[in-house]
C-alpha cells in the first residue's frame, strides 16, 4: 500500500478508479434512480432494441436479469473451461495466489509488523502481526489478530476484510471493516488488537459506504449512511457527526453538511506534533474539486469551521514539522499544476489566512510524483520520469525544503510503501516488468536501507525484453508505451499480443512485475504491451486534464495510435491483437472495439462502463461527472452519445468477439453496464463471452480462487483468440 500522505479519512473512496477498477458492490433490488426519458432513449431499426427494453437488466438481483446472466455464464463456461488449457492455467494462477512465498506488505505499528494474508488454507485471510526483527528474518513468526474465515463461518457471512483504522500512539483500539461479498459498502465494528477480541458494546455502524476515524479512544468521527437526506446522489456520506462511546449511533450529533449534488463529506483528522488532533473536513464538491475545513475546539465545543483558503483543485496532506503539504492540481499564486507545496499550519490556525507557501518539489515537463510518505524525520517520494520512476528524501530545515536521491534498483518503479510519522522505519518497493517485487526497509534517521522480504521468479524473464517505445498520436502527442516479449520474437506480425491500458481519474500505470501474468501470458508465446495514454497521471495532471469531458477522444486517439505502431512495426497483426481493461479501462475497450474493430481480435472488458448517456443515474456514476461530463448538458451529453459503446453498436457492424467480466456485487460500477451492452449484442447478433461473478466487488473476485478462476477464463480466451486464431 502507497501511503501519500494524505490526512487520515479512509473513506475517501472515490475513484470508479485504480482502480477506479474495481468493481461495485450491487444493492439488491435497488428501484432505478430516475426512469429512463423518452428524450433519453435510443431508436435502432431492429425491433426491441430501444434503451428501455434493457432496463430491466439495472435491476441487480431481478429474476429475469439473473436468468440472463446465468445463460450467459453458462454458454460461456462451457467453452472456456473445457479448453485443456484452463486447467492448466487456472493451477499456475493458484499456485501463485497461494504461494507462501508471496510478499507480506506490512504496516509498522510501535515496534510492529502488521500483515493481511490470504492463501489456500486462509481463503478470506488472517490480520496477523510480527516483531521487526522477525519479520526481516527467513522465517518469519506470526501471530494471528484476527482470522476472517472462522468469523465469517461463526457469523454465517461472506466476510471481505476491507482494512483496519487503528489509534495510535498504542494502536489497540480499532476499527474494523468488513464488506458482505466484497461491495464498497462496509460496517466498521471496534475490535482490541491487544486482548483481540470485539469491544463489548463498542462502536459498530450499519452497513454503508464512508466510514468513521477516531477522534480520542472514546469519540469518533462518523460519516455514514443515517437514513433519508444524509447521502449525496453519487452514495456516499453527506454529512458528518461526532459520536462518543455508548452513544447510540443513530444519536452521533451532526455538526457540518455538505450538498445533495456533492461527491461526498469526508471526516477525518490531522494528528499534530504533540499527539493533538484536529478535526478537518473534506467536501468533495466534484471529483476534483474540493472544500477543506478546520473545526476548532474550544473547551470541548465544537466551533464554526474555517475554510483552508486553498484551490479547489488541490489535495491536502498531513503536517511535517509544523508544515501543510499540499499537491495542486491547477496553478496558484506564483506555483504551477502539479507541485507539491507546503504552509505553515499555525499560521492557518491564527488568523485563518495562509502568508507564505513554500515550494516542495517541482515536476518539469517529462516528470511527475508518484507518491510520497511521511515517517518522524523525512517526507518519502517516487518521482517519475518517463514513467520510469525513483526515491528521494526530503527535509524542512525550518526555512527551506532540500532533498537527495536513494539508491534503489532503477530502470523500473519504485514506490513508497507503509509509512508512520511517528516512526522512522518505512518500507519501499521496487519492481519492473522482468525484475520480481523487492520489498526494502528503509530507516530515514539512519539512512540505512536493508532487503526485507523478495518474490521469486515466477517465470522465464532472462529470455524476455521490456523496452518503451513513442507512438505519436492524432494532435502530434507522443505517447510511451511498454513492450514486454521474447527476445527472439520475430517481427513478422503474427505475435499473439495484449495490449491494456486506463487512461482516466489520473491513474498512472506503471511498470510491475506480474507472476500471472508472466506464467498465463508471457511463457505462453504472448507479447504485452503497456500504454501509458492521456488520461491518467504518468506525466501530471496535465496529462490527466488534456482528456477530459469533450476533450476524451484524445484519449482514444492515443491508444489506437499505439495499436496501429504495433502493427506497422509487425510486432502483431489486427486478428493477432488483443485488448484488455476494467472499470474505467472498460470503458477505454468498449471505445476502441466500437470505434476501430478492424484493429482487434479479442476484447477483454472487464467491470465496464458502457451505457454512458445513463452512468451518472447507476450506483457511484453521478461522482464521476466531473472526469466524463455531465449527460444532461447539451454540449457533454451530446459527446458521450458519440462515444458512448452501449449507443454505437450496430447491427451491420462487424465486431470481434468480445469477453465481458462483472460482478452481481459491485457496488461502484453497476453490472448493468456490462448486461445491457451483452443484450444489445446479442439483438443484433454478435458473438459474445460474458461471465458475471456473484460475489466480489468491483475486484470481480471475493478470493483468491474466484481470482485464479478468473485469471485462467480471461487467458484461455486470448489465446483462443490471438494465438489459435478463432
Amino acid at each position: 500500500m502507497v501511503k501519500t500522505g494524505r490526512i487520515s479519512s479512509k473513506s475517501k473512496l472515490l475513484a470508479g478508479a485504480l482502480m477506479a477498477i474495481a468493481p461495485i458492490a450491487a444493492q439488491a433490488d435497488t428501484p432505478l434512480k430516475s426512469p429512463i426519458k423518452a428524450s433519453d432513449m435510443i431508436e435502432y431499426t431492429t425491433p426491441g432494441q430501444t434503451d428501455a427494453d434493457h432496463l430491466y437488466l439495472e435491476e441487480v438481483l431481478g429474476d429475469k436479469a439473473i436468468a440472463e446472466v446465468k445463460a450467459w455464464n453458462d454458454r460461456s463456461l462451457k467453452r472456456l473451461t473445457g479448453d485443456p488449457r484452463f486447467a492448466v492455467l487456472e493451477g499456475h494462477a493458484l499456485e501463485i495466489l497461494n504461494s507462501k512465498d508471496k510478499i507480506p506488505y506490512v504496516s509498522y505499528r510501535n515496534g510492529e509488523t502488521h500483515n493481511f494474508w490470504q492463501d489456500a488454507q486462509s481463503v478470506r485471510g488472517i490480520w496477523r502481526k510480527s516483531t521487526l526483527k522477525s519479520y526481516l528474518s527467513a522465517d518469519t513468526e506470526w501471530e494471528t489478530v484476527l482470522d476472517i474465515d472462522a468469523l465469517a463461518t461463526a457469523e454465517g457471512k461472506n466476510w471481505v476484510y476491507k482494512g483496519n483504522d487503528c489509534l495510535s500512539p498504542e494502536y489497540e483500539h480499532c476499527m474494523v471493516s468488513l464488506s458482505d461479498g466484497g461491495k464498497d459498502a462496509a460496517i466498521q465494528r471496534e475490535f482490541n488488537a491487544r486482548t483481540k477480541a470485539w469491544v463489548e458494546g463498542g462502536f459498530v455502524t450499519n452497513e454503508s459506504k464512508g466510514g468513521s476515524t477516531w477522534l480520542d479512544k472514546d469519540t469518533q468521527l462518523v460519516g455514514v449512511d443515517f437514513g433519508p437526506g444524509t447521502m449525496t446522489a453519487s452514495g456516499y456520506p453527506m454529512t458528518a457527526r461526532i459520536w462518543k462511546r455508548g452513544q447510540a449511533l443513530g444519536s452521533a450529533v451532526e455538526f457540518i453538511r455538505g450538498e445533495p449534488s456533492d461527491v461526498g463529506l469526508w471526516p477525518g483528522t490531522l494528528e499534530r506534533g504533540d499527539g493533538s488532533r484536529e478535526i478537518i473536513i473534506t467536501r468533495a464538491v466534484t471529483f476534483y474539486d474540493n472544500e477543506t475545513f478546520w473545526v476548532p475546539r474550544k473547551d470541548g465545543v465544537l466551533q464554526k469551521p474555517v475554510k483552508f483558503p486553498v484551490p479547489a483543485k488541490s489535495s491536502m496532506g498531513k503536517e511535517f514539522k509544523g508544515q501543510m503539504l499540499l499537491t495542486l492540481n491547477e496553478d496558484w499564486r506564483t506555483f504551477k499544476t502539479g507541485d507539491l507545496v507546503s504552509f505553515a499550519m499555525d499560521d492557518f490556525m491564527a488568523d485563518g489566512e495562509i502568508a507564505m507557501v513554500n515550494l516542495v518539489f517541482r515536476p518539469d515537463a517529462r516528470s511527475s510524483i508518484n507518491g510520497y510518505g511521511q515517517t518522524k524525520s523525512k517526507i518519502l517520494m517516487s518521482i517519475s520520469r518517463d514513467v520510469t520512476s525513483a526515491a528521494y528524501e526530503f527535509d524542512w530545515d525550518g526555512k527551506a525544503w532540500n532533498s537527495k536521491p536513494l539508491d534503489f534498483p532503477a530502470n523500473g518503479s519504485v514506490s513508497i510503501g507503509a509509512t508512520n510519522d511517528k516512526e522512522d522505519i518505512a518500507f519501499i518497493n521496487s519492481e519492473s516488468f522482468l525484475s520480481p517485487s523487492t520489498l526494502w526497509t528503509y530507516d530515514t534517521g539512519a539512512g540505512v536501507s536493508t532487503k526485507a522480504k523478495g518474490l521469486p521468479n515466477w517465470f522465464d524473464a532472462s529470455a524476455m525484453i521490456a523496452e518503451q517505445f513513442f507512438a505519436t498520436s492524432t494532435d502530434g502527442t507522443q505517447v510511451p508505451y511498454f513492450v514486454v516479449r521474447s527476445k527472439s520474437t520475430k517481427l513478422d506480425g503474427t505475435n499473439p499480443t495484449l495490449l491494456y491500458g486506463y487512461g482516466g481519474f489520473e491513474v498512472s500505470m506503471n511498470p510491475s512485475y506480474s507472476a500471472t501474468r508472466g506464467k498465463l501470458w508471457l511463457e505462453q508465446g504472448g507479447v504485452y504491451v503497456l500504454a501509458n495514454i492521456r488520461g491518467g497521471g504518468e506525466y501530471g495532471p496535465k496529462w490527466h486534464q488534456a482528456g477530459l469531458k469533450t476533450e476524451r477522444q484524445k484519449i482514444y486517439d492515443d491508444f489506437i495510435s499505439v495499436a496501429e505502431k504495433l502493427i506497422a512495426d509487425k510486432i502483431t497483426a489486427p486478428i493477432h491483437l488483443g485488448i484488455e481493461g476494467g472499470s474505467n479501462g472498460g470503458l477505454l475497450v468498449g471505445v476502441m472495439f466500437t470505434q476501430r474493430p478492424d484493429l482487434f481480435n479479442a476484447v477483454v472488458c472487464a467491470v465496464p462502463l458502457l451505457d454512458m448517456l445513463r452512468f451518472d443515474q447507476l450506483l457511484a456514476g453521478a461522482s464521476w461527472v466531473g472526469e466524463y461530463g455531465s449527460p444532461a448538458d447539451p454540449v457533454e451529453g451530446a459527446f458521450l452519445r458519440k462515444i458512448s459503446p452501449y449507443h454505437n453498436i450496430k447491427a451491420n457492424g462487424k465486431y470481434p468477439e468480445v469477453f465481458f467480466l462483472t460482478s452481481t456485487k459491485d457496488d461502484r460500477v453497476h453490472p448493468a453496464h456490462a448486461r445491457k451492452m451483452a443484450r444489445r449484442m446479442q439483438d443484433q447478433g454478435h458473438e459474445f463471452l460474458y461471465y458475471e461473478n456473484i460475489d466480489g466487488g468491483h475486484s470481480a473476485a471475493a478470493n483468491l480462487k474466484e481470482t485464479a478462476k478468473r485469471l485462467a477464463l480471461q487467458h484461455v480466451y486470448l489465446l483462443q483468440k490471438l494465438k489459435d486464431g478463432k
